[in-house]
């Protein structure tokens, strides 16, 4: 009986991005049946892993926490009724086995009885081939296939993994993720970057009902939203109380940058860090009951005594309470000039947003070119986050053009550049002729047709790129750009 497994669950395994094992597929190298990778396909690909030694897949998972200023992954373990049900569904995995083992035992008992009977009655010439068929069952029942060590340690490793997470699949959209540790579903899709509805996210509004389709959830949260009966009926749960238990299939809405409503909140600063004299970022904690629904690549108004300024959002959707905006040091800008000088933690600022569509094509599976300009890092930065936890792309390429600012956040990009495979980050120095280097970028891409571009800066600088870019190859409908302020 063939041992097979989902693409995502190999990827965990084998520590590799999706995105590169299905370029593997497209390519011949690594087969499958229905969507599926047998086990022994598995060893013969990737016959280097060392199963019991997955440091390097956490190095590289925790550059990645770290480049996002979010959380490193917890080794928790699920919530106990969650983890009794997987155990539970992991004994009777291990008690089918069992079964079927003893089975396979039984047949092959009455194969060397009936060997037996045979051979009393029979020439010498049947009885040579029957000995030699016995000799063949036993020699080879006794021997430990080659890859058997292997293949246990896979398996056991697989085992591992379905007891500390399971695999969630949101329908319509057909976005992915797993569950870890004692995360509930809405949690987990949130850290993961896919922007379901929520309200509270405490088990009060009901904004995040949604309905299981396949699989098995568990309650680890009460909470005071009443169900109608009719709805229990049809599987609807609330996404901020529920954990799965195994492979689960959601319906749920996936929300686009047109769907999330304008949310006003009172927060805490959380810190400001300086980078220099130029350019600051604002980390603000939005309230346990009130975390703000946006997409990376949008912005907020923020309010600080009376003071106001719209500013592009730098923090991914998938870090929790955490919102970043950078904000450029300008004359007369009060604002800027409170973050630099006096704005200290705890103090309280105004949040209103999200604002505009500088948003990622989710539906794209093209290659992607970011492009920056000065403080158009920070909605670049967020998309590219954003981009990161949803294993979008099949690769990005980050050009900053910097300004008097400088590359303020060059070792961050480094770190992207170091930790992905398909990411690469190219700095551009301060310059008088942008034409110049607008077209030495091009050059470097004869096949822009296959790309998709989201660039951000000021309305000139955006306009003077999109002719060049547009101008070599890049289809119209492809270019994205998001305008800040000069």
């Amino acid at each position: 009986m063939s041992h097979l497994l989902p693409l995502s669950r190999v990827a965990k395994l084998v520590g590799q991005p999706r995105h590169a094992l299905q370029e593997m597929i497209r390519g011949g190298t690594l087969a499958t049946f229905d969507g599926l990778v047998e086990l022994d396909e598995l060893l013969r690909v990737f016959p280097e892993v060392k199963w019991d030694d997955d440091a390097e897949f956490r190095r590289v998972q925790e550059i990645k926490d770290k480049a996002f200023a979010k959380r490193v992954l917890e080794r928790a373990l699920p919530d106990k009724d969650v983890l009794v049900a997987r155990l539970n569904e992991l004994g009777d995995d291990y008690a089918a086995a069992k079964a079927l083992l003893l089975h396979y035992g039984n047949v092959m008992t009455w194969l060397d009885e009936k060997i037996d009977e045979i051979e009393e009655d029979t020439s010498a010439e049947t009885r040579h081939a029957l000995h030699t068929v016995r000799a063949f069952l036993l020699r080879n029942l006794a021997e430990v296939p080659p890859d058997a060590v292997l293949a246990q340690a896979a398996i056991a490793q697989e085992r591992i993994f379905k007891i500390m997470s399971a695999h969630v699949t949101i329908q319509p959209s057909g976005h992915a993720f797993y569950v870890d540790g004692n995360d509930t579903l809405l949690e987990a899709a949130l850290r993961n970057g896919v922007s379901l509805n929520y309200g509270c996210s405490n088990g009060n509004c009901g904004e995040c009902k949604a309905r299981v389709l396949s699989g098995e959830v568990k309650k680890v949260h009460a909470h005071d939203y009443v169900l109608k009966q009719s709805e229990k009926d049809a599987g609807v749960i609330l996404l901020c109380a529920y954990a799965p238990v195994n492979e689960v299939v959601i319906e749920a809405n996936v929300a686009g940058a047109r769907d999330i409503p304008v949310q006003r909140m009172t927060a805490k600063v959380k810190s400001v860090e300086v980078f220099n004299p130029h350019m600051a970022a604002l980390h603000i904690l939005a309230p346990r009951s009130q975390r703000l629904r946006y997409l990376g690549g949008q912005s907020v108004d923020v309010s600080i005594d009376g003071m106001r300024g719209r500013y592009a959002i730098a923090s991914c959707p998938c870090e929790d309470r955490h919102i970043e905006v950078q904000i450029p040091r300008r004359a007369g800008d009060a604002l800027a000039e409170t973050v630099f000088a006096t704005l200290k933690a705890n103090d309280t600022v105004e949040v209103v947003g999200p604002y505009g569509e500088f948003v990622l094509d989710e539906d794209s599976p093209r290659p992607v070119i970011f492009l920056a300009f000065g403080a158009g890092f920070a909605p670049i930065k967020s998309l590219i986050q954003h981009a990161m936890s949803l294993e979008l792309a099949e690769s990005m390429d980050l050009h900053w053009l910097a300004d008097a600012a400088g590359h303020y956040q060059d070792n961050l990009c480094r770190a992207w550049a170091d930790a992905l495979d398909n990411f690469n980050y190219l700095p551009h120095a301060p310059t008088d002729d942008l034409d110049a280097l607008l077209k030495r970028i091009v050059v470097d891409y004869p096949d822009l047709h296959r790309f998709d571009v989201y660039a951000a800066g000021s309305a000139a600088q955006l306009e003077r790129a999109r002719q060049y870019f547009v101008g070599e190859g890049l289809h119209g409908a492809r270019w994205f750009a998001g305008a800040v302020d000069d």
